[in-house]
This record gives C-alpha cells, structure tokens and sequence, in this order.
C-alpha cells in the first residue's frame, strides 16, 4: 500500500509498504479522503506542532472516511461506510471519568504526541479498533465524512459554552474550525453569528456558512463588550486579546484554536474585572456522534470543503491548505 509520510521539515514522500493484517479485536479499513488539519501542516512545515516535535518519519491524519475492508469477526461487512474516532484512550483519573479525551497515556491518530509516533490515516488501508468505528448513513457523502472529526472539535467548543441558542457569538478566525463553529451555531440557534478574519476569502465563506456580520481584522474594529461568548479559534494571542475585550462581563471565551508553544503575550486585566470566564478546548470527548447527525441532516456543511487532490498531489493539496485566502478544508483523496 501507499502511504503519505512526513519525515522533517518540508520532507514530505509517499511510500510504499505491506498492506497491514488486523489481530483479533482490530479491523482494516480502506481509506477514502483524509482532511488536512492545522497540526498536519506544522508537522510539514516546521517540522512540530506545538511541542509535539517529529521525531521519527509520522504518517500524518486523523479526519478520515472509509469502507470496512476486512474484520475477521464477521461484525462488519467489507464495504460499510465509516468515519473513525482518531482517538485511543488511556488511563482514567479520579474526576476525569467521563472526560476520556483528558485520560493520560492516551494517543491520537496522526501526531508525534507519543514516541514511537502514533501513525495516521494517510495510508490505503488503516488498522483502528473497533471502539473507533462510527458507521454514517447513506445521506452522508464520504467526502462529508471527512468533516465529522473537525466538527466534532467545534461542538465540542461549544458545549463547553453550554450552547450557543439564543446568544450573540463571535467567531474570531474564519479557517476551517472557524467556519465548521459558524456551521454548528447557525444549526444550534445562536441569535447572531459574527465573524472575524484578516482575509477576505475566509470571510466570504463565513457568509456563506451562515455568519450574519464579518469584520475585517485591521479595518473595522470588533465592538466592545458586545458579545455573550467569543469562540477563538485562530490560535493567536493578540486575537485572545480582542476576545477578552469584545466579550461581554460574566460572558464566555473558548480557546478553540491552538496557541503557540512557550509564554504569550496576552492583555488579561479585563479578563479580571469583567469576571470573564475563560474555557481551554482540546479536541473532544464524544462529539463526532453528534457530528455525523448534524452533517447528515445539514448536507450544506459540506461547503467547507474547498479543495481535494490526489495521494500523489499531496504536496500541492498541504501548499493550497496553507493558503487561507484560496482554501479552506483541503481534502487528500485516496
């Protein structure tokens, strides 16, 4: 089989290997699209993300859709149609028992969190447990599918929030996680969606998502104390900033999107004096059940993919990705 593999910093190969036998318990899996994530593309172009750094040749991916191809228990019939939840969980800690996304010596499809590397999805065919499995009606496109997982994270932002029906929200950055919040807001019945991004492409799409206001960073300012929860997903410190100042007091913020590593600079004070609260977000727990109804019954979600190129293409699929203004959800299709 092919497999996309990411050895350093802008080493990049598809190579070729022997087609994996699952073991009792595990099922194979014949990959169709693989979304390109944020942390896909630090892997490629610096080589880590965050401080996951590469350490060994990582098979990158974890927004996936697939056919069974082989169980051995007979459970499955080759040719079903699944996502998959990326994550294998680890170890239970008092007061995190329902949080199994926290669970310590857990590992994620895809990501250099763990040494050896946890290896990805970008791969003909792919060995996942059968806890993983999520079959998705045939209402969902396998493109679709490719969704379910990063709108799993943006549910899952939101829940945090306890909702978003009936309140006025702000979406600080307008990539694909942005755009799939805006989507599940307009779903969820927020009263208004407001939308922030430095390019005009990402905000052209957020209409289109269902955004009822976009601003232009560096043109308009964001309105102060205007907003019941701000929903950052841009992953950039001084956007924290503007999120603390737009939010309204005892209103939420959701760190969505993923600061850099090492110490920020961040303007707090009025963080303190509007007893704001401020909610870190990692991955999800359960959400992509929710994910798969919410994609299923809203077929228009799908408008977040831009782009899909071919195994041999992934390269210029992980350079259009890059390119906010151009894309926004960059499929590799297999």
């Amino acid at each position: 089989m092919k497999s996309l593999v990411i050895s350093g910093k802008l080493n990049m190969s598809v190579v070729a290997g022997d087609i994996p036998e699952p073991k009792d318990g595990l099922v194979r899996i014949k990959v169709k699209y693989v979304g390109i994530c944020g942390s896909d593309l630090h892997y490629f172009f610096e080589g880590a993300n965050g401080t996951f750094v590469l350490k060994e040749p990582l098979v990158p991916g974890h927004e996936l859709s697939a056919v069974i191809d082989l169980d051995p228990s007979g459970e499955y019939s080759s040719g079903t149609r699944v996502t998959i939840h990326p994550a294998r969980l680890g170890n239970s800690l008092p007061g995190l028992e329902t949080l199994s996304h926290l669970w310590p010596n857990g590992s994620y499809l895809g990501s250099a969190s763990t040494t050896p590397h946890t290896q990805g999805a970008m791969s003909e065919f792919l060995i996942v447990e059968k806890r993983m499995i999520r079959i998705i009606p045939e209402s969902l496109s396998l493109k679709g599918a490719a969704l379910c997982e990063p709108l799993a994270v943006a549910l899952h932002a939101i829940n945090l929030a306890d909702g978003v029906t009936n309140k006025k929200v702000l979406i600080s950055g307008s990539g694909p996680i942005g755009l799939l919040v805006i989507a599940a807001c307009k779903v969820l019945g927020a009263a208004s969606i407001c939308a922030t991004d430095v390019f005009d492409g990402p905000l052209a799409r957020s209409k289109e998502l269902g955004a009822d206001r976009v601003i232009k960073i560096g043109e308009e300012a964001i309105p102060v104390e205007e907003f019941d929860l701000v929903l950052e997903c841009s992953g950039v410190a001084s956007a924290l900033s503007g999120a603390i100042v737009a939010v309204r007091k005892a209103g939420t913020i959701v760190q969505v999107g993923v600061l850099p590593a090492g110490h920020q600079t961040i303007a707090i004070s009025p963080l303190i004096s509007k007893e704001v609260r401020l909610l870190g977000c990692f991955r999800f727990n359960n959400e992509i059940d929710q994910a798969i109804s919410m994609i299923s019954e809203n077929p228009w979600i799908e408008k977040v993919i831009t782009h899909s190129y071919s195994l041999d293409e992934a390269k210029v699929g992980f350079e259009m990705a890059k390119n906010s203004e151009l894309s926004s959800k960059v499929l590799i299709a297999f």
